[in-house]
């Protein structure tokens, strides 16, 4: 009997459907099947629909993957392809996380059309970032800049930063290599600069806990390292309880065996920063995770959490 067709859910913007498309090309690859076996099913999501004011004032995390997850509770998908960093650390009863992705370039990545670096940025220039993370970290490294907002997708960013509304932007090295614009980052940002967002570079597979068929159907996909580094990283998120209302970086490790990670929290302004690096075996991997985090609030990042903005 002929597999059904799998059903696949993505938001609508050229990145989401990279990723989508590069799903699917994996699952034709490992099962044999061609691409009619699989149908691509678009979804706008609130984080979509919002444009006009930063997503921490409304909500934050789940913004991107809210509408996609009811199509997959509903079962009018049966996988939903996400960003795994902006995936809520608590997902919806009855979802879980069935297979990740090779990670990608965890750095950020530094574009300007006129400077080559964050560090040659000249005093007063202007950074456009829709990102709290990036916002203090560039703050802390640099506080004579001056950061703004900066939303929209990938291609929204780069025109805005052609227009002259900044001097330089951040965005994600993964992006930009999944949608082919590598040659469009002026400098990557090293991660002992600036700390990326928890599972950056990382795509998750999200499905519903009784659909064992979809479940065999994306095993082949998953890459045993980037599931030990990404559950180490969400398991400190969710101890902090973090959302996009605080500025949280967190990055995992996996080298012979030995898990490290390295965590930090900040304030908004930048000025304060609690930092933390663990290390222990790969497995319970959420373990590490949540002993960071316990380590960084013993020494009193629980101030910077529950600081409103």
């Amino acid at each position: 009997m002929q597999a059904r067709t799998l059903r696949i859910g993505t938001r609508g913007s050229p990145l989401a459907l990279a990723q989508a498309h590069e799903v699917r090309a994996r699952l034709m690859a490992a099962h044999g099947l061609a691409e009619n076996a699989f149908e691509i099913r678009v979804y706008k999501t609130t984080g979509d629909a919002i444009q006009d004011r930063p997503l921490a004032e409304v909500g934050g995390k789940g913004l991107f993957t809210k509408e996609i997850e009811e199509a997959l509770i509903a079962r009018e998908i049966d996988l939903a392809v996400h960003s795994m960093k902006d995936m809520q650390t608590q997902l919806p009863d009855g979802l879980l996380i069935g297979s990740v992705l090779p990670r990608e370039d965890v750095r950020d990545a530094f574009i300007s059309l006129k400077y080559a670096s964050l560090a040659e940025l000249p005093h007063g220039a202007v950074v456009g970032t829709s990102s709290l993370r990036r916002q203090a970290q560039v703050t802390r490294i640099r506080p004579d800049l001056k950061v703004v907002g900066f939303r929209g997708n990938v291609q929204t960013r780069l025109r805005k930063l052609s227009e002259g509304v900044a001097d330089a932007t951040l965005l994600a090295c993964a992006g930009l290599k999944r949608l082919g614009l590598a040659e469009r980052i002026t400098s990557a940002i090293e991660t002992d600069v600036i700390l990326p967002a928890v599972a950056q570079g990382a795509i998750a597979l999200e499905i519903r806990e009784d659909d064992d068929e979809t479940a065999a159907r994306i095993a082949p996909l998953n890459d045993a390292t980037t599931a030990v580094c990404v559950t180490a990283e969400r398991a400190f998120l969710t101890r902090l309880e973090g959302s996009c209302r605080t500025p949280i970086a967190g990055l995992a490790n996996l080298s012979g065996g030995v898990l490290t990670l390295r965590g930090m929290v900040f304030s908004v302004d930048g000025e304060q920063c609690f930092e933390i690096e663990r290390e222990g075996p790969a497995a319970p991997a959420a373990a590490l995770g949540q002993s960071a985090a316990d380590a960084l609030l013993e020494l009193g990042a629980h101030a910077l959490l529950t600081r409103p903005l």
